[in-house]
């Protein structure tokens, strides 16, 4: 398996000269539940508290100082120079997992560099939440060009989970809960994940986070994953926890799993009006990014 290096992603600043984070229309034939997301612009800075006036947006409503004062409030924000994008990366134990090229959390890292290095020489500033289990995060400011970038790189190599383990499922959860308070209104949100684990309480901090920021969601599979066991028996599990399983009695199972999965994800792309892309580890990341961020004429 392919193991990201340090030069390797260094070197895909050079593959992201070309590409944008700023085009809505990203190539829907790469994307799984497409849905459009509003525009809510560069990123915004609180200024005022003024009355509320027929015209004004309703998310932007103070409603404590409106419930103080009588009568209806709306917050004034400034533009920011730069936006923020925040990568949130999901490299909990269960992602050291891959049937082709590559792991799963190598995916996410090589995926995450090239997201990062793409926002950096947009001028946007970049910041980062990074989860290895349940209890364990690691949260990068946001900040500009290579003193975002650089400090990022060197947190996703850090963070690789190095053998397999148990999964911590509670993980993307908690990197959710952490960016809470981080991403400021107006923010560009790019999460990588598998996405195994979205419950309902999940999809409420989603729907949050999407009411003022926008969101794309990039989902990391594998193709043993979709497919299933071929005809045989295998033995699969952790180190010391392996079970044998047949493939040919297991597969109904297994691609129901799957599908339910898949619905979940996508229900929840559609409560947020997230894009979804999904990112396999039988292809190479460059490859499925580069037609979505290309520069052209459909990049606003």
């Amino acid at each position: 398996m392919s193991i990201p290096t340090l030069e390797e992603l260094l070197a895909l600043r050079g593959a992201a000269h070309d590409l944008t984070l700023k085009g809505r229309r990203l190539a829907r034939a790469s994307l799984l539940g497409a849905h459009s997301s509003p525009q809510r612009g560069r990123g915004l800075e609180f200024q005022e508290v003024r009355p509320y006036v027929a015209g004004d947006d309703p998310r932007t409503i103070d409603w404590r100082v409106t419930a103080r004062r009588g009568r209806p409030h709306t917050k004034l924000f400034q533009e920011e120079r730069e936006r923020p994008v925040w990568l949130l990366v999901d490299l909990q134990p269960g992602l050291f997992f891959g049937s082709r090229r590559q792991l799963k959390s190598a995916v996410a890292v090589r995926a995450a560099a090239l997201l990062a290095w793409t926002a950096a020489l947009g001028g946007d500033r970049i910041g980062g939440v990074i989860g290895t289990g349940t209890d364990q995060r690691r949260i990068l400011p946001a900040r500009a060009r290579l003193a975002g970038v650089l400090p990022l790189i060197e947190a996703l190599l850090a963070a690789q989970p190095i053998a397999p383990a148990q999964p911590a499922p509670g993980t993307l959860e908690a990197i959710l809960r952490a960016s809470a308070s981080l991403i400021r209104p107006g923010s560009l949100v790019l999460a990588l994940s598998d996405f195994a684990a979205v419950s309902a309480q999940q999809e409420s901090l989603w729907a949050g986070l999407a009411a003022h920021s926008d969101i794309r969601l990039y989902w990391l599979t594998d193709p043993l994953e979709a497919q299933g066991l071929p005809d045989g028996r295998f033995r699969a599990g952790l180190p010391h926890r392996l079970s044998l399983l047949d493939g040919a009695r297991v597969r109904a199972r297994w691609l129901a799993a799957w599908g339910e999965r898949e619905a979940r994800l996508m229900r929840l792309a559609q409560r947020c009006s997230a894009p979804v892309a999904r990112l396999d580890t039988s292809d190479s990341v460059e490859s499925v990014l580069r037609p979505m961020l290309l520069r052209g004429p459909s990049a606003a």
